[in-house]
């Protein structure tokens, strides 16, 4: 079987687990591939926990969820060496971050000293405890959540951290035909947990996942694509060029970063929909998650209730499409 029959079969599993949630499944799956992490933003109860998990599920892999709390030190996340007396050594005792999927559930309740420590974890796939430095496995994705309905008690994540993100995702409420299968899905949970009966669950082989990812880096992209691809990002950046208003609104313009992630993203996304070339509609199709969160708008556009998608949504119809 090959390594894009075995994704779809990996996604049809999520896809029977999660309801109402299509995009967001997208996004997971565009995030493994792309090889980045996830900032996924929405309402308590909207599936954000339940989504990662059923990844986990369906891969050769281990996952893990870290509830962020004020009180939270960077040793609950890294780990921690240990005194051994009966030898006189210390030893390390790995933290939650030495798994394969991760889960920062509330990222933006813990301060800044920790949000660090996660930032090298996500930046260098490394983590340091004191004088040493240890390497994180090849397979990791770290989904971070955040709530907007409640910001007291909360830190705003770092601009840096921020552009670590591959992605930053917002998702809603279902459809009313949505709900009513949650709800027929619900049951159906609950009679197989009283009858104890084991569900039958797809593992996916790491090295499935880096064969997937070896072809969507090689799916064909053309000149003028690119140079579309790149023009959107460098419009962040000198938005005068496209509309007064447009540099009226914009602080800080997005990072090479970008750049990076939009190509993958867009080649991901492409490989999904089961095509061997890249379009336009691939690359308008993520870009609002990929650039949403690196513009800085300054408090003009905050006066008029502009929002990074208002600004991406008229760069994208302002500038010529290949």
């Amino acid at each position: 079987m090959s390594a894009k029959e075995e994704i779809r079969q990996l996604a049809d599993f999520v896809r029977s687990r999660i309801i109402g949630q299509e995009s967001l499944i997208n996004r997971l799956l565009i995030a493994l591939l792309a090889d980045g992490h996830l900032l996924v933003e929405g309402a308590p109860g909207l599936a954000k926990t339940r989504a990662i998990k059923v990844l986990g599920e369906g891969l050769e892999g281990d996952f893990h969820r870290i509830q962020f709390t004020p009180d939270l030190l960077p040793a609950d996340l890294t780990g921690t060496e240990i005194y051994r007396p009966q030898d006189g050594t210390f030893q390390f005792q790995q933290g939650p971050l030495f798994h394969n999927l991760v889960l920062a559930d509330e990222i933006n309740r813990a301060p800044a000293k920790v949000q660090s420590a996660l930032l090298e974890a996500m930046a260098e796939r490394q983590i340091t405890v004191g004088r040493k430095t240890w390497h994180l496995p090849e397979l990791f994705l770290v989904m971070a959540t955040q709530n907007p309905i409640e910001q007291e008690g909360t830190y705003t994540l770092p601009d840096a951290q921020l552009d670590r993100f591959l992605m930053h995702v917002r998702i809603t409420y279902p459809e009313a035909h949505e709900e009513k299968a949650i709800l027929a899905l619900a049951r159906a949970e609950g009679h197989r947990r009283l009858q104890q009966a084991p569900a039958a669950t797809p593992k996916i082989s790491q090295q499935t996942i880096f064969a997937a990812r070896d072809e969507v880096l090689d799916i064909y992209m053309g000149e003028n694509l690119e140079a579309y691809l790149i023009q959107l990002v460098l419009a962040t950046r000198n938005p005068g060029a496209y509309g007064k208003e447009l540099a009226q609104w914009i602080q800080y313009g997005a990072s090479p970063r970008a750049t990076i992630y939009l190509d993958r993203c867009a080649r991901a996304h492409a490989w999904l929909a089961g095509r061997d070339y890249v379009g336009p509609e691939d690359v308008q199709a993520v870009a609002h998650d990929v650039i949403r969160h690196r513009l800085i708008l300054n408090y003009e556009a905050e006066a008029e209730g502009v929002t990074a998608d208002t600004v991406i949504a008229e760069l994208i119809a302002r500038i010529a499409v290949p």
